[in-house]
């Protein structure tokens, strides 16, 4: 479905992303595992075009989607094509009701004709939402807020979802609920890309994982297979 070949991704002089290759096959969960400054969310800004890796115009590297070439596409041509994105720190429009929050996502024509049926399956999934459905987004708890940002990402009907370090800052109650939504949502058949440095949880679901740091891409492997790995229990388990 998603394959990256060789990009390098600059802001400004300084270089972020290095030589990054990983591919994604539709209905697969693949973690990309790194600490704080690794580059996981310069990644998946470049992957819907929101930053441009710097070989755009070589054969040899870019990004592809369904063997399409997107890199040089806008960001709005790349949500069109079924991909999106729960940025970082969960998101949303704080003035905004979580019911006028959620119809935002689906703003593009295919999702519209089909938001009410759409939003059901959020409420289903996320059922704290429907009973907070009038309220301000500021209001929300922080757990709420995220399951809010991923919702709205839903309405967008994606056939890929890009999920940036959804576990952040949640307590452990409800990073175990986040996890168990992700399954769930990839058992409704949305391959989904999550970047994250819970290591345990990550692992646990994700068919297969990449190690991302200092910009490369360090070690690849069946997610729970990296979870015995001696790089993986040094440097993130501390065993």
């Amino acid at each position: 479905m998603l394959r990256i070949d060789r990009i390098d991704v600059f802001y400004g002089d300084v270089q972020v992303l290095w030589n990054v290759s990983l591919r994604v096959d539709g209905g697969e969960i693949i973690t990309v595992l790194g600490p704080n400054g690794a580059g996981k969310s310069t990644l998946l800004r470049t992957i819907v075009n929101l930053n441009r890796p710097l070989k755009i115009d070589q054969r040899d590297s870019g990004i592809f989607y369904r063997d399409r070439r997107v890199d040089g596409f806008s960001p709005e041509e790349t949500v069109k094509l079924g991909i999106a994105i729960v940025p970082e720190g969960a998101r949303v429009f704080p003035e905004m009701s979580v019911l006028d929050n959620l119809k935002m996502g689906a703003y593009i024509d295919k999702a519209r004709k089909i938001r009410e049926k759409t939003l059901k399956e959020v409420y289903e999934l996320f059922p704290r939402l429907k009973e907070r459905e009038f309220q301000k987004a500021k209001t929300l708890s922080g757990g709420e807020r995220q399951m809010l940002a991923v919702g709205r990402a839903l309405m967008l009907k994606p056939d890929l979802l890009l999920m940036d370090e959804p576990s952040l800052g949640l307590q452990p109650m409800l990073v175990t609920r986040t996890f168990g939504a992700i399954r769930e949502i990839s058992r409704k058949g949305v391959t989904i890309l999550l970047a994250e440095q819970n290591v345990n949880y990550s692992l646990e679901i994700s068919h297969r994982a990449y190690v991302l740091e200092n910009g490369r891409i360090v070690l690849e492997g069946k997610g729970k297979e990296l979870l015995d790995d001696p790089h993986i229990r040094k440097a993130y388990l501390a065993m």
